[in-house]
């Protein structure tokens, strides 16, 4: 972690509707922007100090309701603390984004909202790419520069740890495991996470389309090779041969590439028991949002896996999840990380999955924040229903990174700053802001000084890390993996039972005339006997095996948007 990743940028302790502890109240005056003709000193400034134009933009951050208080307004070089920064909390389902180039502060920024967010009760999900987010469980520690930033923002710090649970992928690396069946995976994300090309990403469609409504259910990747072995075989072939059929060739590419899937350690991502997302909106005894810390170190080298991971997250809540309008505030907060990752070379249809579930979502009560290094890493359909701005600095060493720059100004609203001056020129912990006000229209746009993090900036301990894990209440549920009866064992004791000889029926032994008689039904004649694989391959729609360690729910083989299966709770 650099240096300029650790100084304080940002930073609170919980929202409010109106900030207790400024030096002054000026809402009164900032709402007050009318002024005769007098000297140009006067004429400029009114009693908080601000020019006229800083005043105008202060005024559009005057809210009614409970709001995250992201820091103080900077002009003309100085930090004005009697302007507060702030976000209505009941616009943070409208979504967001965080930008900025690598070293500016966007983690800080995640985890000064995060706090925030959490004292209101919202729960809280971050992705941890490098492994620096676990000490929001931690007080945070006192110092020169907290104090100096404090002092310019004019708000009090106070140290402060936040209810957080820690999660790993397929339990790689310090969390909880988080695993995924490969049925509820399903295929488009399962296509972008082998690369697969879009006919290749069709074929794998039908694979799954087979396996629903044939009762063979996929919970990790060998039964889905052994499904599309079965297909590809004698006796399989035929299977799909009405709705297209599955070429030798593509099926090919598919094992291949699970094979290497395989080889890079993926398997232990899909399996069971399988993480129910629910536990994400959890809140802990005293009302304060549970922050659930996915740490991503120990696969910050396979970026594909886990920003198709995060997807299936939100796509999952998405299916659950019932429909209920706007809310005073969030049920939940998403944050997507290094969310380019998810975004390169994804296809069309993967992309307007994406925009469709970002646009619904809203109505659901989550909000979802993409973290990247510049707004033109995001698709522009899914840009347009990003309704809050935090921009942090961006550098302009190259002709590219000049592009880039004019392309980030191009999606802000109009301002009283010169923003190509301003956003090379911000430093650590300063951004430019533009958010939507409790009315639905943006806010002008701020420069602003953010406030620090009061939980610790960096991460805990790993051996603390483990004992949070160990006493986490989800421990016990999701730590052991469990391998139960699916596709591949319903598929090899088919093919086992066709591959014994016929054998010829016993004889009947004799009645003991001692016992009562009983009535029997004559047997069916063998050759009426289906096989193993015909009642395998020619079962209906099925309701799965009940899930393992304890969480005996259906699920019900539906798909739509990512062609993620709809689990019913």
């Amino acid at each position: 972690m650099s240096d300029s990743e650790t100084v304080p940028p940002a930073g609170p302790r919980g929202a409010s509707a109106a900030p207790q502890d400024a030096p002054q109240d000026t809402s009164a005056a900032l709402q007050d922007t009318s002024a005769g003709p007098q000297d140009a000193s006067a004429a400029s400034r009114d009693a908080s100090g601000l020019p006229a134009e800083a005043r105008k933009i202060a005024s559009g951050y005057v809210f009614t309701g409970p709001a995250l208080d992201l820091g103080a307004l900077l002009w003309d070089g100085q930090c004005h603390a009697g302007a507060p920064v702030r976000v209505p909390l009941s616009v943070l389902s409208r979504h967001g984004l965080v930008a900025g180039a690598t070293g500016t502060g966007k983690t800080k920024t995640l985890q000064l909202i995060a706090e925030q967010l959490s004292a209101q009760g919202v729960p809280v999900f971050l992705a941890d790419i490098k492994g620096d987010l676990s000490g929001i469980a931690r007080p945070g520690q006192r110092n020169d520069r907290v104090r100096k930033r404090s002092a310019e923002v004019g708000r009090a710090w106070t140290p402060a740890g936040f209810p957080a649970e820690f999660l790993a992928l397929g339990g790689l690396g310090h969390g909880v495991p988080v695993r995924a069946t490969v049925t509820s995976f399903g295929p488009v994300l399962l296509a972008k996470a082998l690369r697969l090309n879009q006919t290749q990403e069709q074929s794998l469609g039908l694979i799954f389309h087979y396996a629903d409504t044939k009762g063979l259910e996929l919970i990790d990747l060998k039964d889905l090779r052994a499904v599309v072995a079965f297909l590809t075989s004698d006796e399989g072939r035929a299977e799909l041969r009405d709705i297209g059929g599955l070429s030798g060739a593509t099926a090919g590419v598919i094992l291949r590439s699970l094979t290497a899937f395989e080889a890079q350690g993926m398997a232990d991502f899909f399996g069971e028991p399988e993480f129910d997302t629910a536990d994400l909106l959890r809140t802990a005894e005293d009302g304060r949002g549970v922050v659930s810390v996915l740490e991503l170190p120990a696969v910050q080298d396979k970026p594909l896996l886990f920003s198709t991971f995060l997807m299936w997250l939100l796509a999952d809540l998405f299916h659950d999840l019932p429909e209920i309008g706007d809310v005073d505030k969030p049920k939940l907060v998403f944050f997507f990380d290094e969310a380019h990752l998810l975004f390169h070379g994804a296809s069309r249809a993967f992309l307007d999955s994406i925009t469709q579930t970002v646009r619904l979502i809203r109505s659901k009560g989550v909000g979802v924040f993409f973290v990247t290094q510049t707004p033109k890493d995001v698709p522009g359909d899914v840009l347009a229903q990003l309704g809050n701005r935090v921009q942090h600095a961006l550098r302009a060493f190259t002709p590219d990174d000049d592009k880039a720059l004019r392309a980030t100004v191009q999606t802000f609203p109009r301002s009283a700053y010169d923003l190509e001056e301003l956003l090379t020129g911000l430093g650590t912990g300063e951004a430019v802001v533009t958010v939507l006000g409790e009315s639905g229209a943006p806010t002008p746009v701020a420069a602003t000084r953010l406030r620090a993090p009061e939980s610790l900036m960096g991460p805990v301990d790993a051996a603390e890390l483990d004992r949070a894990v160990r006493d986490s209440a989800l421990h016990d549920r999701y730590a052991q993996a469990v391998d139960r009866e699916s596709a591949y064992e319903r598929l090899s004791a088919a093919r086992a039972a066709r591959a014994e000889p016929a054998r010829e029926p016993e004889p009947e032994p004799e009645p003991d005339a001692r016992r009562a008689p009983r009535t029997r039904q004559a047997p069916r004649a063998a050759e009426e006997e289906p096989s193993l694989v015909e009642q395998v391959v020619h079962s209906p729609m099925f309701r799965s095996l009940a899930r393992s360690v304890g969480t005996q729910l259906g699920r019900e083989i539906t798909r739509s948007l990512f062609g993620t299966a709809r689990r019913r709770r």
